[in-house]
């Protein structure tokens, strides 16, 4: 089909010849279609636009969803991280002629009398020692109070700085005894998070083998591809939480000896409290460390909160550094400040739940998605061309 095109043209022939100055011209409607086209980087910026806009819109549902279901979301995701961790122990204990539903009911009921004795030694140690934590922490404040009067702080400003850090240390305690539950505030209550997480422990324990075989046939991808991609998330969280344990040992140890060395007070509940606070990526341990560094300084001075410093910087820097990729290999697979921004955005989220899960459900996502690319890239390698 054609279609017609008004033509400008030159004034004059070569030979001097005065010609008309439009000429109207055949032209094919292809050509025309591809004259008046959009330019192709537009079309694909707006299709990586369109793309982008998309997923961001699923993310944004798929987040607001699990906030408005975090009641169920939350224990559910809590016990299937638990049974990942705990399930070789069961799958060993019923290869040696232990029933399955039995292994899984005496772990769980060493793992929930596990929890209770930590629970009380950390509730129990923090109140038993609460009036010298106040004490402690009193002349801290006191002690910070002097050195910004020394720095030319107005007096004014310093009893001013000094009534607010005093009515945070007043808190402090309270908050601390407290933070656990404070933590899971966005569940209906912590009774029905314990209940839940604990019964659908036991379910994923008992029956792990055989909800992974429906999640892997429901995976829409081949058999030995989906079993490979459960495979590396379960080694993926099963690596996480252990490097976790080893590296809050290792730091809980470093603590408590260094406070002892120090001769600061409550060297015990420091380490304690060292060890906990591990279990949230970054924010924990130097939380853990700041308030070390408080006690050490209202026990036992200006030095021992300079030694406790340098305490800190050795266990949570230098040592560790030397000490995670043995005690995580392979098993985190991101980056640092991933790590650091997906916590914060999952404490934000979920409360205390998400503090801790968020950094391994997003290295078994990272492992998930890994497993994916390569598969593709084979199965692109390997198709006919």
């Amino acid at each position: 089909m054609l279609d017609r095109r008004r033509r400008r043209r030159p004034a004059k022939s070569p030979d001097g010849v005065a010609l008309p100055a439009d000429e109207i011209v055949a032209l094919d409607a292809a050509d025309a279609t591809a004259d008046l086209a959009t330019p192709r980087w537009l079309r694909d910026l707006g299709t990586s636009a369109w793309l982008i806009a998309g997923v961001g819109v699923v993310l944004v549902g798929a987040v607001w969803i699990a906030s408005l279901t975090q009641t169920i979301v939350t224990p559910v995701i809590t016990a299937a991280v638990l049974a990942s961790v705990m399930s070789p122990l069961v799958s060993r204990l019923h290869r040696h002629g232990v029933p399955r539903g039995l292994a899984a009911a005496l772990l769980l009921l060493g793992v929930v009398a596990l929890g209770v004795a930590v629970t009380l030694v950390v509730v129990g140690g923090v109140t038993g020692e609460s009036a010298a934590l106040r004490d402690h922490l009193s002349q801290a404040r006191q002690t910070i109070t002097g050195w910004l009067t020394d720095l030319g702080i107005p007096a004014g400003q310093a009893h001013d700085g000094d009534h607010d850090v005093s009515s945070a240390i007043g808190k402090a305690v309270p908050a601390l005894l407290h933070g656990v539950s404070s933590g899971i505030a966005g569940l209906s209550s912590l009774v029905v998070f314990l209940s839940f997480t604990v019964l659908s422990l036991f379910f994923l324990l008992k029956d792990g083998p055989a909800i992974r075989d429906w999640g892997e046939r429901h995976m829409g991808l081949p058999a030995p591809l989906a079993r490979a991609v459960s495979a590396r998330s379960l080694q993926s969280l099963r690596g996480y939480f252990l490097g976790v344990t080893i590296v809050a040992a290792f730091n809980a140890v470093v603590v408590g000896l260094g406070a002892l060395l120090l001769g600061v007070p409550l060297a015990g509940t420091l380490a304690v409290v060292t060890f906990v606070g591990a279990y949230v990526p970054y924010v924990g341990a130097w939380g853990a460390g700041a308030f070390s560094v408080l006690v050490a300084l209202g026990g036992g001075g200006s030095d021992a909160a300079i030694g406790m410093i340098v305490v800190q910087l050795l266990a949570n820097g230098i040592l560790q550094q030397l000490l995670q990729p043995i005690a995580y290999g392979a098993a985190l697979g991101i980056h640092p400040l991933a790590v650091l921004i997906v916590t914060i955005a999952g404490g934000s989220l979920f409360g205390a739940v998400g503090l801790i899960l968020a950094a391994p459900v997003t290295a078994a996502v990272t492992r998930i998605s890994a497993d994916l690319r390569r598969a593709r890239a084979v199965d692109d390698g390997s198709a006919p061309t």
